[in-house]
């Protein structure tokens, strides 16, 4: 007797498990559609559910997948914590082409991901405007936050594998239009208060990490900070990252932000309107990317132009704390905060075969500037209150750099670098370089002295003026003259005619190709072999 109750009991669970979904190859397959789902469907392709809180119903497994129909809009948010190996997309419906849409206004993201590895993300449209407070605040969250795409490491395990593709993430504000921020908060290093993020990565683990991300071939439009960044640990980086091929236009903070990373390849990404103030919710300020506390870092092939703000705000600048940086094959241009901005505790970074046009044309004092827009800024700034160091062993070379007739440019270098090199740079300024102090928070006291290993030599100057009382000074120049720019065009008549404009063109607005040294081969001058600056033992890292 007891024997047939349990196959009845057993033949009556069997039954009552529903399975939802379809079967995939990994795992299930999970279909939602806004329109014409309904939640007591079973979620497949046919048959979908209608809205994501019923996700609270399915233990997600390994290789599942939450696919969202074309066409649909859907206010809950995802949540995926100690999961592994889920992805998140979209399919198509009814032959809509348009983007599944996650709107988390009042939420705290569209997408929040805990201690989890393997998830893949690609082909969503997010947004977030506004709602204010969150109904609830993550425990170790110390300030209320909106974003598209939030990730928090908060156990002791290493997890690895985050895939970001083709996701739209667009209006991303935490408070309702019609707030305005004081005015003090744009002079705070990072911003106090509440703000939206695009992409927001955060370890607030002792011991835990995250390693293997990658962000491609996505937009980030109208954030009130910043549209990807990262906050991880100095002593437990976050490792191996990929972001390529990205676009962000007006954020009210950075457009990216790297604190704490190992290994870090942004490539082909395009920035522009960095520190964006067209709206009050926003921070106005910010460059269009930075590094932080990071080693090992490569960002090539990208597009800075017209960041804004007060203070940074400069295309792409190397903050404090960071080793082996490669700035190199860039087009930086307009931006308010300058082209070259190497602060101090930076070890072996270099500047290499960039195109710099009208960058640092803020000037301290006017529309609320507190700090000088700079061309060229050697920085020891380590931190409020410490004791300025560095930065050692900079490499700057191969750079077209171009300041037009409305700018004058201004050069900083801090008396506690040592180890510079600079060569085979163009400087065309159209006025004269001015010396100025490092003016970050607690500004460079300025004052004479010896800064040991520099090389400073073959650099082609528009006209003899680098500043005679800054701290390193050029030899050997190569000063323009007609008939040396004359060379650039093969004595043809139509180029000659118009010399100077026909020199900025082809010389310095030629986007097409970044290294300086064809020019230098034009004119028939020798390009300095790059080699370690003197005592310094490691040299520049070969990327990867």
């Amino acid at each position: 007797m007891k024997r047939f109750l349990l196959i009845i009991a057993l033949v009556f669970s069997s039954c009552s498990q529903i399975q939802y979904g379809d079967k995939n190859d990994d795992g299930y397959s999970y279909f939602f559609n806004s329109v014409t789902g309904d939640n007591s469907n079973l979620g497949t392709k046919e048959k979908p559910f209608k809205s994501l809180d019923f996700l609270n119903n399915i233990k997600l497994s390994n290789g599942d997948k939450i696919l969202l129909s074309n066409g649909s809009t859907f206010l809950n948010t995802i949540e995926l914590i100690n999961e592994d190996g889920i992805e998140i997309s979209n399919y198509e419906s009814d032959g809509n082409s348009e983007l599944p849409i996650i709107n988390s206004k009042g939420k705290i993201a569209a997408i929040f991901i805990e201690n989890s590895s393997n998830i893949e993300i690609r082909n969503l449209d997010i947004t977030a405007d506004g709602g204010g407070a969150n109904k609830y605040l993550h425990k170790k969250l110390k300030t209320d936050l909106r974003a598209g795409i939030l990730y928090l490491v908060t156990d002791k395990k290493l997890h690895s594998g985050l895939d970001i593709l083709s996701v739209n993430i667009r209006d991303v504000f935490y408070e309702d239009s019609g707030y305005e921020r004081n005015e003090s908060e744009v002079r705070t290093p990072n911003g106090t208060k509440s703000y939206g993020w695009g992409i927001r990565i955060l370890n607030l683990s002792e011991f835990g990490n995250l390693e293997n991300i990658s962000i491609k071939n996505s937009q980030f439009t109208n954030i009130s900070h910043t549209a990807i960044r990262f906050i991880g640990k100095k002593e437990n980086q976050f490792k191996n990252l990929e972001i390529f091929d990205n676009t962000v236009l007006r954020t009210g903070g950075p457009g990216m932000v790297f604190n704490s990373t190992r290994n870090l390849f942004a490539r082909g990404n395009d920035i522009n309107y960095s520190g964006s103030f067209d709206d009050t919710r926003k921070w106005g300020r910010g460059s269009g990317l930075w590094t932080w506390g990071t080693s090992n870092a490569v960002i090539s092939q990208n597009k800075f132009q017209n960041a804004n703000g007060p203070a940074d705000s400069a295309g792409c600048h190397i903050d404090f704390n960071c080793n082996d940086v490669i700035v190199e094959n860039n087009l930086s241009r307009n931006n308010a905060g300058g082209f070259i901005e190497i602060l101090g505790n930076n070890y072996n970074c270099s500047y290499r075969n960039n195109i710099s046009i009208n960058d640092g044309h803020r000037v301290k004092g006017k529309n609320g500037a507190f700090q000088e827009g700079k061309t060229f800024w050697l920085s020891g700034y380590i931190g409020r209150g410490k004791e300025r160091n560095g930065p050692f062993n900079s490499y700057i070379y191969g750079n077209r750099v171009y300041v037009g007739k409305d700018i004058i440019p201004k050069i900083a270098v801090d008396k506690a670098s040592k180890g510079i090199y600079v060569a085979n740079n163009i400087f065309y300024f159209e006025n004269d370089p001015v010396m100025v102090l490092g003016d970050q928070y607690k500004p460079d006291k300025g004052g004479g002295t010896e800064i040991i290993n520099v090389f400073f030599e073959n650099n082609i100057f528009y006209r003899d003026h680098w500043p005679k009382d800054v701290l390193i000074q050029p030899k050997n120049n190569i000063i323009l003259t007609e008939n040396e720019l004359k060379k650039l065009f093969s004595g043809s008549n139509s180029y000659i005619s118009n010399l100077e404009q026909n020199l900025k063109e082809h010389m310095i607005f030629d986007i097409n190709r970044f290294d300086a040294s064809y020019i230098f081969d034009v004119l028939g001058f020798e390009k300095v072999k790059i080699s370690k600056i003197k005592e310094d033992q490691k040299g520049l890292w070969q990327g990867f």
